[in-house]
């Protein structure tokens, strides 16, 4: 069973970072990709990035290459999100997934989620 708990959230200014955490409370974190969404007021839930259990392979959407990094710590049963140079388009509930098999940009795939935790950024 896998059961995801997202932090770090918050409010912050246009250019400064946050890092994000997932932690699953179940035993099997290191056998699941792990991937982080968001989802804005008014839209589809869009995907942002995924990592294989390994931590070594891993896959970005286009536009958050770059200011988005994924990593995880599987001895800590958490994956992170690290955001840098954040803008106002980047605010958001922010929620992390766990996939066994699938198509790791689509959340229709994802068979568990967390609850979600919001980033604010103003301008």
């Amino acid at each position: 069973q896998v059961q995801l708990v997202e932090s770090g959230g918050g409010l912050v200014q246009a250019g400064d970072s946050l890092r994000l955490s997932c932690r699953d409370s179940g035993r099997t974190f290191s056998s699941y990709v792990m991937a982080w969404f968001r989802q804005a007021p008014g839209k589809e839930r869009e995907f942002l990035a995924a990592q294989h259990w390994n931590g070594i392979r891993t896959y970005y959407a286009d536009y958050g290459e770059g200011r988005f990094t994924i990593s995880r710590d599987n001895a800590k049963n958490t994956a992170y999100l690290q955001m840098d140079n954040l803008k106002p388009e980047d605010t958001a509930v922010y929620l992390c997934a766990a996939l066994q098999r699938g198509t790791w940009d689509q959340a229709k795939d994802y068979e568990y989620w967390g609850q979600g935790t919001q980033v604010t950024v103003s301008s």
